[in-house]
């Protein structure tokens, strides 16, 4: 039986590609709302990375509900993680790798925020970058140098971060707006770092947000695992 509902399952996906290559023409794909959403990307929003406009121009709403998603995914793995097991401090790291992390630390940092802070204009943003600020807090917890972020401040951050999100939207309703529009307010020159209006302030809310959150998140884990080291 699992045999036959494998070859089953081939059987109608292989039809069902069968099917799209007979009607679809072959690197003519029906762009009809996509390429609506293209023509206006850098026009209604100022930001030479098309992604970037989608995700924060566009759907706004969307991203506000994929951040929510995270944070209650962070929340409950360190409501599951929140207490460290006997033993969890474990063995100290190797010369070798408390002097890479020393070094590396700075150098994620720069390379995070310049992620985050150029994903108007380059593929990235703040949830790349986000992640990437989160492996530098997190990498002194994997080598024993130090005992991580401190989580008051991560809440601080996390819930500033949010919050400031939330503000930009209300504002573009307060303007008239849609809710998460970006305010075009200074469009500046396309391809110029300050440019795009408050799209750029988006994106650096939703990188310090994801970093916190994850930063956070991987600290638990690696207290709640220590006891096995």
């Amino acid at each position: 039986m699992p045999r036959f509902a494998t070859v089953l399952f081939l059987a109608g996906f292989a039809f069902l590609l069968f099917s799209l290559t007979l009607t679809l023409g072959f690197g003519e794909p029906p762009m009809r709302a996509g390429q609506g959403v293209l023509d206006q990307a850098v026009a209604g929003t100022g930001a030479a990375n098309a992604v970037s406009a989608v995700l924060l121009g566009f759907r706004g709403l969307d991203t506000l509900g994929e951040l929510s998603i995270l944070f209650a995914a962070a929340t409950a793995g360190g409501l599951v993680l929140g207490h460290r097991r006997p033993g969890g401090d474990g063995p100290p790291a190797g010369a070798i790798l408390q002097a890479g992390t020393r070094l590396l630390f700075p150098l994620m940092l720069v390379v995070g925020f310049y992620i985050v802070l150029h994903g108007h204009l380059t593929p990235g943003g703040g949830f790349q970058g986000g992640v990437i600020l989160a492996a530098a807090f997190f990498l002194p917890v994997l080598a024993g140098t130090g005992a991580g972020p401190d989580h008051a401040l991560l809440r601080v951050v996390e819930g500033l971060a949010g919050t400031v999100f939330i503000l930009i939207g209300l504002a573009a309703l307060w303007t008239g707006g849609v809710f998460l529009e970006p305010l075009l307010v200074d469009r500046g020159a396309l391809h110029e770092l300050f440019s795009a209006g408050t799209l750029p302030l988006l994106y650096l809310a939703v990188g310090l947000k994801v970093g916190a959150e994850l930063a956070g998140l991987l600290a638990h884990m690696a207290r709640a695992g220590g006891g096995e080291a």
